[in-house]
């Protein structure tokens, strides 16, 4: 597919287990037919909830683009699907596939509009705890800083990185394997990067907890919005849905939340505009 004149919407952390953000979820609507919708990871935590979740998207929407997040990846004691891992998600990426729903491993499309081509391209690059907290020189230091205080992510216990020996080996991996998907896309072309987590920290810098940060992203991919020509880049994770900027690229925090989260606020969360029609 070459050309899209809708717009593209996105979002991300949608949490499907619990009511209040599947009643949230069925409300999330196309403008047009011709739109497109990213999803910046965190569907569900159990394998056929993701299913369910995408395929509900994929019937409203003319294009589902996905990056995972930290949730899919996780393994919980009561999912039957029972794969760990680079398994689990190359599973998520077939099942995607059969729901014709974009992933990290398939053609990056282009949306052709006001701003002339771009390229969406989702990212699976992981964390390796280099977002340290503050006085810890080493993920040792740093996690144990977290079990101090009691700040640990559950992908301590969930989210296994098998056959990589640890999360980290993984995420060097996923840097090397996506640069070289990113090194197809034309050096005139420019990109909305979409990734589960924020591509550089200092979006974490306003944690309440900031400990949780090393689970957030690396920093080997803190010039990656200014390298492969950054539009947008589009994020989730952090639970604190807000527009940015670094370098002068717009980075867009799409999640909603849990419903704890998001229930207070006057409005609920929504679609976030990324990319407009072509004819505006």
């Amino acid at each position: 597919m070459t050309s899209a004149p809708g717009n593209v919407w996105a979002v991300s952390d949608l949490h499907l287990s619990y009511a209040d953000n599947r009643t949230l979820a069925d409300g999330l609507s196309p403008h047009t037919p011709a739109d497109w919708l990213i999803v910046a990871g965190d569907v569900a935590d159990q394998f056929a909830a993701v299913r369910t979740g995408l395929a509900r998207l994929r019937e409203r929407f003319a294009q589902v683009i996905w990056a995972p997040g930290n949730h899919e990846l996780w393994t919980p004691p009561d999912d039957p699907v029972r794969l760990r891992g680079r398994e689990r998600y190359d599973a998520l990426v077939e099942m995607c596939r059969s729901l014709d729903v974009r992933t990290p491993e398939d053609p990056y499309l282009r949306h052709h509009g006001p701003d002339g081509p771009v390229a969406i391209a989702p990212l699976f690059v992981l964390y390796d705890y280099t977002f340290r907290p503050p006085g810890c020189a080493t993920k040792a230091e740093g996690l144990a800083y977290a079990h101090r205080t009691g700040i640990v992510c559950t992908d301590e216990y969930l989210l296994h990185p098998d056959p990589y020996p640890s999360r980290e080996e993984w995420c060097a991996a996923r840097l090397a394997h996506t640069e070289a998907l990113l090194s197809t896309v034309e050096a005139t072309e420019r990109t909305v990067l979409v990734n589960h987590y924020p591509l550089v920290r200092e979006p974490t810098l306003i944690l309440r907890y900031p400990e949780f940060a090393q689970w957030c992203g690396t920093t080997a991919t803190a010039d990656w919005h200014l390298r492969h020509r950054a539009h947008t880049v589009v994020y989730g994770h952090l639970h604190i849905p807000r527009s940015t900027r670094h370098d002068g690229v717009p980075f867009e925090e799409v999640s909603v939340g849990y419903p704890r989260e998001w229930q207070p606020r006057p409005t609920p969360p929504g679609l976030r505009l990324i990319l407009p029609a072509a004819d505006g």
